[in-house]
């Protein structure tokens, strides 16, 4: 992936998926059907805009375990917060 295309796909919205950034800012709120489906507020939900149909709503899962490790690292190097709701194991995918 080039770094325009991560950019885009990071940037841009694909219905009835929200923009990781809308996420990751703060702006992105869930609809009733995804607060039905576990999709609140948090890094959970970027890891669902990526990868959900694989690693989401499966439980426990070691590739997300390694990304909110790398998550935590990156926010601890910044002096930022986690934030809430990091994983994805009881999300439904996205559509």
């Amino acid at each position: 992936m080039t770094s325009l295309t991560a950019f885009w796909f990071w940037m841009t919205p694909q219905s009835p998926k929200p923009s990781c950034h809308d996420v990751i800012t703060g702006t992105w709120r869930p609809s009733a059907a995804d607060t039905a489906a576990g999709r609140v507020p948090g890094y959970g939900v970027i890891t669902n805009i990526i990868n959900g149909g694989i690693e989401c709503g499966k439980g426990s899962n070691p590739q997300v375990e390694d990304r909110i490790g790398f998550y935590k690292r990156y926010c601890d190097i910044l002096g930022v917060g986690y934030g809430n709701n990091l994983d994805c194991y009881n999300q439904r995918p996205f559509a």
